[in-house]
């Protein structure tokens, strides 16, 4: 079997979700986090060529949302791109973290962080069972 190399994968998985997003199947997409921004940094090439190919737009996310929808070592102290269509859906995602730092500096986030990764999860698409479930398996919460 031939060896693929990590960059090419991950070119390969972000072509998948840009057509995804292309054809509004997903409203926001993400990439695998990377664990530096310099690493990050490194497919903004290919992201520019593909988006510019879909015809949809990325957003570089320094400070991902964590949120109960998946594990906290999964996008914590990681730098992402995100990948959208529509700029209402990049908005949203930047709401549900302004959402979220408020509440936590309020001390209320444990009445909202149902909610936001809820939220979270239907800008990605996921069905609410699919939502549920993956909150529910979540052993890594925050």
């Amino acid at each position: 079997m031939i060896k693929i190399d990590e960059f090419s994968y991950n070119c390969g998985v972000m072509d998948c979700f840009g057509e995804m997003v292309k054809a509004r199947m997903k409203k926001l997409a993400l990439a695998h986090p990377s664990s530096s921004r310099i690493m990050r940094d490194r497919y903004i090439p290919f992201v520019e060529q593909m988006t510019q190919k879909y015809g949809i737009n990325y957003y570089l996310d320094d400070e991902p949302l964590l949120s109960d929808l998946f594990p906290l070592s999964m996008n914590k102290d990681t730098y992402n791109i995100i990948f959208y269509h529509d700029e209402k859906d990049i908005q949203e995602y930047c709401l549900l973290k302004q959402i979220k730092k408020e509440a936590i500096q309020k001390q209320e986030y444990e009445h909202v962080r149902q909610q936001i990764a809820y939220r979270f999860g239907k800008l990605l698409c996921y069905s609410d069972e699919t939502i549920e479930n993956y909150i529910q398996q979540n052993k890594e919460k925050e």
